[in-house]
């Protein structure tokens, strides 16, 4: 899969079509509002992703005659599993971060160490295995 890039006067068309929230060299993010919009003409008035994509100023020949379609089968996802509220938030690329681990309230600093010390035995054996494991594989 090769990755588009745009030239300065695409850049500068994307960038001037209202329902383009953010754009970078490679990719473009679309507003939310027009999202809802395009599911709901895809829905309601039965229009195709590419008529839609056309009427909404975006010149296919620029992002791909694909990349209608595909967008519109990612948007009928997001919208039949949590309805226009689920074009708010972006949902691309992975979370940053761990999760961030909940020791329960109310334990005393005595329990608190003990669960502790018991988390560093563990990921230390854990380091153990995976060494062991490395050197198994190399050999």
């Amino acid at each position: 899969m090769s990755i588009k890039t745009f030239t300065d006067e695409q850049i500068a068309g994307l960038i001037k079509n209202n329902n383009v929230l953010k754009f970078s060299g490679t990719y473009i993010t679309y507003t939310p509002e027009f999202k809802a919009r395009a599911v709901k003409q895809y829905f309601n008035e039965g229009k195709s992703p590419m008529q839609i994509f056309t009427q909404a100023g975006f010149d296919l020949s620029v992002i791909g005659k694909k990349k209608a379609k595909s967008r519109m089968i990612q948007w009928r996802k997001i919208y039949a599993a949590k309805g226009v509220a689920g074009f708010i938030k972006e949902h691309r690329g992975r979370p940053r971060g761990r999760r961030k681990k909940i020791i329960p309230k109310g334990l005393t600093d005595e329990e608190k160490i003990k669960r502790l010390e018991l988390e560093v035995r563990y990921l230390k054996k854990e380091n153990d295995f995976l060494i062991r494991l490395r050197a198994k594989r190399a050999e």
